[in-house]
């Protein structure tokens, strides 16, 4: 029973489970800066959601990725290559694919609740989700076009507009321009994370944009969209959209220089220098949660 739980606690990839935390306070922030006083009990629930979302889709990734052996052939590192939990215990390969649907399941009880709260907006957020949780490891990453951006759709859009919309009943501009930054930096998040295992993911059929297009072209688009994404910041800023101690936000450009320099300098050593994978992730983590707090000191 304890390697059981503790397998599917690490096909869970726990660590991985602070972006939806992240992006929920931005939700939460964003919400009270545009004027609603929401109730922190629903707060709770949307914040639930997506978090078993988030780890819906990492077991059945997992249970995924080790039926079809592509965990047996990639080199790890704490960013990508899987867990390895099914591999040093393939037994319990049920167990992770089933509770990946138990979340699932989970997943569309609150969606149903939440669809009864707001209405049937909620179902169009809902259905697209589920059907990326169902769909990303065995359809989407064979499509280069849609594996780069259906992370960022579920993260950015989806996720976050559809969770404002629930705690509020209303979309906002700045939650949607919050949204497609999110898009931007979860993007970037996956695509990096893919250079490690070109090789591996090819021999399984997998047929995403860097297998396509190759690590030379795809580390020029990453760091355009890097740029992109603090261009988009500042036109936020400008319009009025976020007030001025949101560019707290710009802090991370210490750790997102480095980042694309050294994506430039070593996009095909990326296996070698598993410390420019842990900079996107700050990045990616950091940037939003440093924009929540320059709205909670604007509230002030």
């Amino acid at each position: 029973m304890l390697s059981q739980l503790t397998t599917i606690w690490r096909a869970m990839r726990p660590p991985f489970l602070l972006l939806p935390l992240v992006l929920m306070l931005l939700v939460m922030m964003t919400a009270s800066y545009d004027g609603f006083v929401w109730s922190p009990y629903l707060m709770a629930l949307i914040a639930i959601s997506a978090v078993i979302a988030h780890a819906s889709v990492n077991l059945l990734n997992e249970a995924e990725d080790a039926s079809s052996g592509l965990d047996d052939r990639t080199e790890r590192t704490p960013f990508s290559g899987g867990s390895g939990a099914l591999q040093t215990h393939p037994k319990h390969w049920s167990r992770v694919a089933g509770f990946g649907y138990f979340c699932l399941g989970t997943l569309l009880s609150l969606g149903l609740f939440f669809i009864h709260l707001r209405g049937l907006a909620v179902f169009y957020f809902g259905i697209l989700g589920i059907f990326l949780i169902v769909a990303y490891s065995r359809f989407i990453t064979r499509s280069p076009g849609f594996s780069l951006i259906a992370p960022g759709l579920a993260f950015g859009p989806i996720m976050m507009v559809g969770s404002y919309y629930v705690l509020t009943g209303v979309v906002s501009i700045t939650i949607i321009g919050l949204s497609l930054l999110v898009f931007i930096w979860v993007n970037n998040l996956l695509l990096l994370n893919q250079f490690p295992d070109v090789e591996a993911d090819r021999s399984v059929g997998r047929y995403n944009r860097v297998i396509a297009k190759g690590t030379a072209s795809c580390s020029e688009l990453f760091r355009a969209a890097l740029l992109l994404s603090y261009l988009g910041l500042a036109v936020l800023i400008w319009l009025g959209r976020l007030p001025v101690e949101s560019l707290l936000g710009f802090l991370t450009l210490t750790l997102a220089w480095p980042l694309q320099v050294g994506v430039k300098n070593h996009y095909n050593e990326l296996q070698q220098t598993p410390s420019l994978l842990a900079l996107n992730v700050a990045v990616v983590l950091l940037t939003p949660a440093l924009i929540a707090l320059g709205l909670f000191w604007a509230m002030q």
